[in-house]
């Protein structure tokens, strides 16, 4: 069992402000398609005292699956942006050609939360443009496009978000929106870990989750350049496979990666962080104890 101590914290202050600010790109990885049955994740580690801002976090070995850290980790909770991962998936399944153009139009404009976005009514990308920018800096409107043109239209996109989830053993988790800016949008660290195993395996979500930046010139004509919402993306000292954050205010801050701890595959899930850099602050704790404090575990 994994314990966290106090004391180890008093010497990750200077670690973790250096590791949270300065960052240099990373190069994503390309591998086959889903597989869409994960081996199951063996063991449970309450790690509740845990000195972490995420109230809820998870961190699988994906060696074996073992469980090296847990927090809460079979809470139901919104997921935000998090969905865009499962949305993505479905669109990489679906054969759809990536080089289709799609047009934003009225009704991908966000009516649950009213939140902004750069890509204004009338812009014109390709599907995988779409997909790129609902993956890497969690664009809303790119994301809501590519479910409304979906074959059936939406109803059938959310049905196979929730038949994909089914298929990939996410038993708890349900979807009714491909943005994740719905709080109905639920799912637990667990199923997320299953998530993660899935979309690793796919390529194109691989690297456009972990792209770093690109640039569009929206209806307006404006050149509009969007970056990737993990900051540790564009830290050399991460070898991240598979990224997303999400936010909303049901949900807390979110962070989810697939990503190598001393070269070994580990899943991490960081739900409910108290702010948005905490999040990421959390993910260099959990990194700097395996590595350090607790080499035995492996």
């Amino acid at each position: 069992m994994l314990t966290l101590h106090k004391s180890s914290f008093k010497h990750l202050s200077a670690a973790i402000l250096a590791l949270c600010c300065g960052f240099a790109s990373t190069t994503a990885n390309a591998q086959s398609t889903a597989n869409t049955n994960p081996a199951p994740i063996i063991g449970q580690v309450d790690n509740g005292g845990a000195i972490l801002s995420s109230e809820i976090a998870l961190v699988v070995s994906l060696d074996d699956n073992q469980v090296v850290y847990s927090k809460n980790a079979d809470v139901i909770r919104p997921i935000a942006s998090i969905s865009k991962l499962l949305s993505a998936l479905v669109i990489t399944r679906s054969g759809l050609a990536l080089d289709e153009k799609i047009t934003i139009t009225a009704d991908d404009i966000d009516r649950v939360k009213n939140s902004s976005s750069r890509l204004s009514v009338g812009t014109t990308l390709t599907r995988r443009e779409m997909l790129l920018l609902s993956l890497m800096s969690s664009e809303n409107r790119a994301s809501h496009a590519l479910g409304r043109t979906y074959p059936g239209g939406m109803t059938a996109f959310v049905n196979e978000m929730n038949a994909t989830a089914r298929q990939l053993g996410m038993t708890r988790s349900r979807f009714v929106e491909p943005t994740g800016l719905s709080p109905m949008n639920v799912s637990t660290p667990r199923d997320l870990v299953r998530l993660l195993q899935a979309v690793e395996k796919d390529s194109v979500i691989k690297r456009f989750s972990t792209s770093d930046d690109y640039s569009v010139i929206t209806s307006n004509g404006r050149t509009e350049q969007y970056r990737n919402t993990n900051r540790l993306i564009r830290n050399n000292d991460w070898n991240i496979r598979i990224s997303k954050t999400g936010y909303i205010r049901e949900s807390g801050q979110n962070l989810v990666m697939y990503t190598e701890i001393d070269k070994r595959p580990m899943a991490v899930v960081l739900l409910n962080a108290d702010n948005r850099l905490n999040r990421f602050a959390d993910a260099v704790r959990i990194r700097h104890l395996v590595q350090n404090d607790y080499p035995s575990l492996f």
